[in-house]
């Protein structure tokens, strides 16, 4: 079959190549790829591949072999998928505690776009505990998670101020319900919770709009530049803050349980996947470099047909 391979290089990170069809194992299904969504993620992971490792973690497509064990969906049905690697490909082998079917009303695009943002903006939203009425600081948010976590907070009634430095990003997270500034240094604050996920300099100028033993939550650092904190600098700052990480694979429960949650909530008209590009699956490499630049807004899609 044909699939893309990490070539550690920075000027063309992927190629297409053959190799074998995955072999389930009895607890896995046999995924036909229909679309797959690449993240920013995954490029910082691609300058530096791991032997054996193929990229891929967002796949929606159609089940050809069902597992072995009797779990999971059947042969024929819709999916969305979230395996561990190796979906950017015409077939991928997925655990089926990682597989949600799908409804008619939502495509195979629209689902490839869902599993790893909106895995961590459904399990950040559920971190944060009870948001309704709080004032929430949310970072970096132009990105897929950005997008679910202000729709999915401001319908639970949050007070979500959004961070995006480009104002035609911000205008969609406003229509979703946020108040947008283009930096940190903007917000009004102060804070009830904050959540961080650019890293650098942003963190600490973010923790210092907290109100008094207020949390951040930190579950990124796009920026990929380390987090400086000065003790005495908080003394003048929020009194008794929480720092806390966050990892949305950290969860103690099956991915499927909450893709189901995410579908559920799309084809009801509650969530909208924020699709800034859609292209043929050939375009994987130039895709990822526009990725990298921060040309794509929301999520970027790859279609195999």
């Amino acid at each position: 079959m044909k699939a893309f391979t990490a070539t550690g290089r920075p000027d063309r990170m992927v190629e297409i190549g053959e190799v074998p069809e995955p072999e389930p194992r009895p607890d896995e299904v046999l995924v036909k790829v229909d679309a797959y969504s690449v993240n920013r993620g995954e490029t910082f992971l691609l300058e530096r591949p791991p032997a054996a490792w193929r990229p891929g973690k967002d796949v929606a497509g159609l089940v050809v072999q069902a597992a072995a064990d009797g779990t999971g969906p059947a042969v024929g049905q819709r999916v969305v998928a979230h395996p561990p690697a190796s979906g950017w490909a015409e077939y991928v082998a997925v655990p089926a505690g990682s597989v949600a079917r799908l409804p008619e009303q939502v495509t195979t695009v629209q689902a490839a776009a869902l599993p790893l943002a909106g895995l961590t903006a459904l399990r950040l939203l559920r971190a944060a505990g009870g948001v309704t009425g709080r004032r929430v600081l949310l970072t970096g948010a132009s990105g897929g998670v950005g997008h679910y976590f202000v729709e999915l907070a401001a319908a639970a009634g949050a007070l979500v101020t959004a961070v995006s430095r480009s104002a035609e990003r911000g205008a969609r997270l406003a229509e979703l319900g946020a108040t947008v500034v283009q930096r940190i240094e903007d917000a009004p604050g102060p804070f009830d919770l904050v959540l961080e996920s650019t890293g650098g300099a942003g963190l600490p100028l973010a923790l210092g709009r907290l109100v008094p033993r207020g949390e951040l939550i930190w579950f990124g650092q796009a920026s990929r530049e380390p987090v400086t904190l000065d003790f005495f600098d908080l003394l003048n700052g929020p009194v008794s803050a929480t720092v806390r990480h966050f990892s949305y694979a950290d969860a103690g429960q099956p991915y499927a349980d909450d893709l189901r949650t995410l579908v559920r909530l799309v084809a009801a008209g509650r969530l909208h996947p924020e699709i800034g590009l859609v292209e043929d699956w050939s375009r994987t490499a130039a895709v990822l470099t526009d990725l990298r630049a921060r040309r794509i807004r929301g999520n970027a899609v790859l279609t195999l047909s």
